[in-house]
């Protein structure tokens, strides 16, 4: 069993109380906060009125409210945007990042611990603090959110040791989810482009939210032509928003170009084939189709 852990410091902590929270968030999420209770956390995003993709994050019940655990890059625009829709609901809003952080395990490791459930998002607690099997995909394992002061000790209990944070994003990477540089996706594909529906972040069944006119749309009328996909380089170097070809037909567009990239792909056009290998303007790169996603 691997024992190793994955401090993300690169996460955030929000918390979103008040007597108005669930219904509150319920207005603004692609996900259903019904979902959400002592047991059960769920993957979510935050779009434009169109349905681009603007902030994704995992949403866990915490005592009279809501943790948002995002990425710390976008976690000030998040507590701007979230603040901006309050106007008269009985919300509070706090950033926590200071005094709380995640920590990521493998599946088997969570399995091992007592109270654990081989179930999507399932939350338990340990030491009184929230384990989550990763609600996107059990492969990325679980997730403990914990206050600072209390981390080590719990690690230590758990029999875990601290590995490197790239790890966890090479991972993240090779599994085909967005470890990292969630801003360079913003405003430029639409979030149900970005895989929300396999990763467990769309519920098509609930009321309204910001961008859901689009997304059902897209849905029922069967319009998805394009995918967020990982993509590796095999030579040269990638620039952000450059077009990808193959045999000088445009089949998409980097948009995450350094460390672990990803690209908009469209996957349905005759030119695609994930055995190919295709060329930028100063490159050439291979796409990958993630196991979980059945195109």
């Amino acid at each position: 069993m691997n024992n190793s852990v994955y401090i993300l410091e690169d996460r955030a902590i929000l918390y979103i109380y008040g007597e108005d929270s669930k219904d509150f968030l319920q207005n603004l999420i692609s996900n259903d906060i019904n979902k959400v209770s002592d047991n059960s956390s769920c993957f979510a995003s935050l779009l434009t009125p169109q349905g681009k993709f603007l902030y994704e994050f995992i949403i866990v019940k915490h005592k009279s409210g809501y943790f948002i655990d995002c990425e710390k890059s976008q976690s000030e625009d998040i507590f701007k945007q979230l603040n901006l829709y309050k106007i008269r609901s009985k919300v509070e809003i706090l950033n926590l990042s200071n005094e709380f952080v995640v920590a990521s395990f493998g599946f088997d490791k969570y399995l091992s611990i007592e109270g654990a459930k081989d179930i999507l998002g399932f939350t338990f607690k340990y030491r009184e603090d929230p384990i989550i099997l990763d609600p996107r995909n059990k492969k990325l394992g679980a997730r403990l959110i914990i206050n600072l002061e209390k981390l080590y000790l719990s690690l230590k209990k758990l029999g875990l040791k601290n590995d490197k944070i790239e790890n966890y994003y090479h991972h993240s990477h090779k599994l085909g989810i967005v470890p990292k540089n969630l801003n360079k996706l913003k405003n430029k594909l639409f979030g149900i482009e970005c895989n929300f529906e396999e990763l467990n972040g769309i519920d098509f069944k609930k009321g309204c939210y910001v961008g859901q006119e689009n997304t059902a749309r897209i849905k029922l009328k069967n319009k998805l032509s394009k995918r967020l996909l990982p993509i590796e380089i095999i030579d040269g170097n990638l620039t952000e928003d450059e077009t990808i070809f193959f045999n000088d037909v445009e089949i998409g567009k980097v948009l995450i170009n350094k460390e672990y990239p990803f690209a908009i792909i469209k996957y349905s056009n005759e030119n695609f084939n994930k055995d190919f290998i295709f060329k930028t303007k100063n490159g050439s790169i291979k796409i990958f189709v993630p196991e979980w996603l059945k195109i």
